[in-house]
């Protein structure tokens, strides 16, 4: 078979098995009566949401295919934007549907059947994502690749498909951040500290609200992010492969201590990508086979044995289309360094840390603060010495393509590290429905197990997320450089050079910039929900007394309407800076640019994402018991602390992986129309 059909074939399979797994989570009964009715309320919130932002979306997509295709770039381009927005979106609320599906199931199997069977509805739920995600962009990519992608000469033509996810992932990403913790903040401080009820109390106008945007800003916010990082590194090593191929003009390139055929050097990528979510598929059955351990054991068992699995895999299929040992070295490099990062991150968000957080809380929400704060900033040390030492080697064994390929190894298994993720807003929906419904303490404390596990996953996909982002964004602009040196003689990039330079000053000034925006808007939409919230406790009689029911619409709304207007600003300066910068100041600085939104973006995007994982599972540790339990004056500082990050891991964190990739692949399509 020719190997440039593998991936768009690996996508077709992949869908097929996505229906399998959907099918096979439908089969589990949904409780009738109020879980049911809860479980619709929050689906209907996440499709009010999802048509708010897919009209939003399709006015975009519309302005920047007209722009494209008016413009050198042209038809080709233009056909690959879009082919990689509607595929990016079409994830996302597939996914999310699942998703919304699941949970009331998940609720039903805690009650009737207990954890295991609960632990398997639920990670059904999370592969629907993960499936979708990882073949919609196989198919959508590898059907774009046979058309223009084997040609040297052509492949530039499949980078408007990342451009086209990229604005996608703005969307999704950063108007789900802003929806999910506006209503999530508003709830807590309402619902928990002022009027001292429980979290997911069914008197608390804002919990619906609050589960929407578990499902909006989790799943289909967090799928959005990893399918743009994922293709993104893909079309950047190509590119790179297209450059080297050029340059070599022979059809064989020498790479990795072996002469390499020029199709297979171009096809690797796609090529590593179909067999990773080959080994995705293997990894949930394993999953499903150890539902009957632990919940946290059975899922890293899935997590090890997709990567496992791949690595050794990944030898043969090299060996196979005549690709070196060398390059192989980098695959290892590249998902030995995503476990790293994630057991990081599990360390700092689940373990010690998280302990001493908590036993802060007894002088105060002052100290919970600054130990937090300490904690993230501390957190950045393994990933970034990792981040370093995986650059280091595959460059060592195969050039920046090397840094390619490890990019495209951390991200190959995506499909597996995905349902590992989506499973944790499934659990938690499943909690706040058992919650709502009253079922009991039984199945509130499986569906609490579950969700415990999931908050954990939860942060360890969120640093996986970065550091995917940052090789991903790292790739893209060594193809941004390869492709402007082609272009321009002499081009480089020396820090002595004062346009360089500035370039990097602005670079690292952007994600500080939209990290202020999108903090300030989720504070300014919790404020207005907060408001709402108090107005329905203090003017609907019998609703504190329980005997009356929320307007949970109207919060839902309020969220809604926050989100998709408070996003637009950092969505248009994720898009235009590399623009206005590129075309205004040249080549030299946008490369600047790129580099120094790099390294701040990363930084503060692990900072803020560890600290506010530390302080969400602070909480949840004094909820258990410690240092008082709940209502004690350590479970209220800690409330402040979770509140305080809330905004930080699930909103402005995020935003940094979306600013990176989209800066770096706006850069890597208009790098042709770039003088200096």
């Amino acid at each position: 078979m020719d190997i440039t059909f593998i991936p768009p074939i690996a996508g077709v399979i992949g869908l097929i098995t996505a229906v399998v797994m959907y099918r096979a989570m439908m089969k589990y009964p949904a409780m009738e009566g109020k879980p049911s009715e809860i479980a619709e309320m929050i689906r209907d919130g996440a499709k009010t949401f999802m048509r708010r932002e897919l009209q939003l979306i399709a006015l975009s997509v519309a302005v920047i295919a007209v722009a494209l295709f008016l413009s050198p770039l042209g038809l080709p381009t233009t056909v690959s934007f879009l082919v990689g927005a509607v595929t990016s979106a079409a994830a996302g609320f597939l996914g999310m549907m699942a998703a919304t599906r699941a949970n009331v199931r998940t609720t039903t199997a805690a009650r009737d059947k207990g954890m295991n069977e609960a632990l398997t509805v639920a990670f059904y739920g999370g592969s629907v994502m993960g499936l979708v995600l990882a073949s919609l962009g196989l198919l959508g990519l590898g059907a774009l690749y046979l058309i223009f992608g084997t040609d040297p000469e052509t492949s530039e033509e499949i980078h408007g498909f990342a451009m086209g996810a990229g604005v996608v992932a703005l969307f999704y990403r950063v108007g789900g951040g802003i929806f999910t913790k506006s209503a999530d903040v508003g709830a807590d401080l309402v619902g928990k500290v002022e009027a001292g009820i429980p979290e997911d109390d069914p008197r608390n106008p804002g919990v619906i609200a609050d589960n929407v945007g578990d499902n909006v800003g989790d799943v289909a916010g967090m799928g959005s992010d990893i399918f743009e990082s994922t293709n993104g590194a893909t079309i950047a090593t190509v590119a790179l492969a297209s450059v080297l191929a050029v340059e070599a003009g022979t059809g064989v390139i020498g790479i990795g201590g072996a002469e390499v055929p020029e199709l297979s050097l171009l096809s690797l990528p796609l090529l590593l990508s179909s067999l990773g979510l080959f080994c995705s598929i293997a990894a949930i059955g394993v999953v499903r086979a150890a539902s009957s351990k632990e919940p946290a054991l059975a899922l890293r068992l899935g997590t090890f044995a997709a990567a496992g699995g791949f690595v050794v895999l990944a030898f043969f299929l090299m060996q196979a289309v005549g690709v070196g040992v060398g390059t192989w070295w980098a695959t290892v490099v590249g998902s030995v360094g995503g476990v790293i990062i994630g057991l990081s991150t599990e360390y700092y968000t689940a373990a010690k840390p998280v302990r001493d957080i908590a036993r802060s809380g007894e002088t105060g929400p002052a100290t919970v603060i600054i130990s937090g704060l300490a904690i993230g900033l501390q957190s950045v040390v393994v990933p970034i010495v990792t981040i370093g030492a995986m650059i280091f080697i595959a460059n060592f064994t195969s050039g920046l393509y090397g840094v390619g390929i490890a990019a495209v190894s951390m991200l190959a298994t995506v499909a597996m590290t995905m349902a590992i993720d989506a499973y944790g807003p499934v659990a938690d929906n499943a909690g706040g429905i058992a919650e709502m419904s009253e079922l009991g303490p039984e199945t509130r404390e499986i569906t609490d197990s579950l969700d415990e596990v999931g908050n954990t996953t939860a942060a360890i996909g969120k640093g996986f997320a970065i550091g995917a982002a940052a090789l991903a964004a790292l790739t893209l602009i060594n193809a941004y450089i390869a492709v402007v040196d082609e272009r321009i003689d002499g081009f480089q990039l020396a820090i002595s050079d004062p346009d360089v330079l500035i370039g990097m000053f602005l670079g690292g000034m952007l994600p500080f910039l939209v990290a202020s925006i999108t903090m300030t808007a989720v504070g300014d939409a919790a404020f207005e929900m907060i408001e709402e919230i108090r107005r329905q406790f203090r003017e609907i009689p019998g609703l504190l007394e329980g005997t009356a029911q929320p307007d949970t619409v109207r919060c839902v709304d309020i969220a809604t309407k926050a989100a998709t207007k408070k996003m637009m600003l950092p969505a248009s300066i994720a898009v235009l800076s590399p623009v206005v910068v590129g075309f205004g100041f040249g080549a030299e600085a946008l490369g600047g640019l790129l580099g120094g939104a790099l390294i701040s973006g990363v930084l503060l995007a692990l900072t803020m994402a560890n600290a506010g994982g530390a302080w969400d599972n602070a909480k949840k540790y004094v909820e258990q018991g410690n240092h008082g339990g709940k209502g004690s004056e350590a479970h209220s500082a800690n409330v402040v602390g979770d509140t305080v990050g809330d905004p930080l891991k699930d909103t402005s964190g995020p935003s940094m992986n979306i600013l990176i990739n989209v800066m770096a692949i706006v850069s890597l399509v208009i790098a042709p129309l770039l003088t200096r």
